[in-house]
């Protein structure tokens, strides 16, 4: 893998029209179940057996240098519990500002990911530094709620300033193959978001199948999302390499049709820097080394951070350093 510029998308999702195909696929629900449901199925043995191969790959020192800084890059820096304060939403902005206060040539993270009420806290603390605040939203984690409370959770987000907004599906409906309702819920959020940037929780735990999962990133897709993901990180199994594959091959093949760029989000179990690297080299090698940039590739994942800090300093310094040396959550 080779290093990539960070770019922005080559168009938001929605701007430009569909290819005839695709816009016949969104006609109506008949046309939309009939397009999700002609999909090529996907070879479960193939996909877990690439996945596992390419996950063998290993990568040389100055090269894995360059991994741990994208990496950090990428990140999602995330805190989505109950408990959480102001202050604590503080505190995590000023390590996405600066992950390693020792070491100031250390990468900011992506963005930080809150509810919407401590959005414009985030926004805030993080004013100037080019860092996103995410939001999630739409009854996160469930999703069990009405479209106008999941709309009202959408303002909330924007209006505090919220740049990125992570949406959740309702699994419930798309498992009973109203694919029709999933997309008008997206279509409405998408359009909620105004500028903001609208990433789509699958929740690929749920979802069962790797058909599935490919029908629900095409259908997320179709709808306008900017980014698909894996996970709320509040179900198990979250993301896992084989599911990203899936999910990687989408945003290929969309882009291969439109010309449009869309991203992709594992979140959830992505707790080290040798984690990382295998979702790195998946990314380079089934959507492409343009998807090598935080505009296309994040990682919903707090830990991981803790540790990929730990192993930059062991590349820099060419020894272990304990985690007495980084702020550890």
């Amino acid at each position: 893998m080779t290093a990539t510029t960070a770019t922005s998308p080559q168009t938001s999702a929605a701007e430009t029209p569909l290819p005839p195909a695709l816009q016949d696929a969104t006609r109506d629900d008949a046309s939309l179940r009939r397009f999700l449901r002609g999909l090529p199925g996907v070879d479960q043995v193939g996909v877990e057996q690439r996945a596992a191969g390419l996950a063998t790959r290993s990568i040389k020192k100055a090269a894995k240098l360059w991994a741990i800084d994208t990496a950090i890059s990428m990140v999602d820096l995330t805190t989505l519990e109950g408990a959480d304060t102001h202050g604590k939403v503080r505190a995590l902005a000023a390590k996405a500002k600066r992950p390693d206060p020792d070491r100031p040539d250390t990468p900011q993270v992506a963005a930080v990911c809150v509810y919407p009420d401590l959005a414009a806290t985030a926004v805030e603390a993080l004013e100037g530094t080019g860092i996103n605040v995410a939001s999630v939203a739409t009854g996160f984690p469930s999703g069990r709620t009405s479209l106008d409370i999941k709309l009202a959770d959408v303002k909330i987000a924007v209006d505090a300033g919220a740049a990125e907004v992570d949406m959740v599906i309702d699994r419930g409906a798309f498992l009973e193959g109203r694919y029709g309702q999933v997309f008008d819920e997206i279509k409405a959020i998408k359009a909620a978001c105004g500028p903001a940037h609208l990433k789509v929780i699958l929740e690929t735990g749920e979802l069962a199948t790797y058909d599935n999962v490919r029908r629900a990133s095409w259908l997320a897709l179709l709808a306008g999302g900017d980014f698909i993901k894996t996970s709320t990180g509040k179900v198990s199994p979250a993301a896992t390499l084989p599911v990203t594959h899936v999910m990687l091959q989408a945003v290929h093949d969309w882009h291969a049709q439109t010309g449009e760029l869309r991203g992709v989000k594992p979140a959830g179990g992505i707790r080290t820097t040798k984690d990382a690297v295998r979702y790195l080299v998946a990314v380079h090698e089934v959507a492409g080394e343009q998807w090598l940039t935080p505009h296309l590739f994040r990682f919903g994942a707090s830990s991981l951070l803790n540790d990929l800090l730990l192993q930059r300093r062991t590349q820099a310094d060419g020894h272990y350093s304990g985690p007495d040396y980084v702020t550890v959550d």
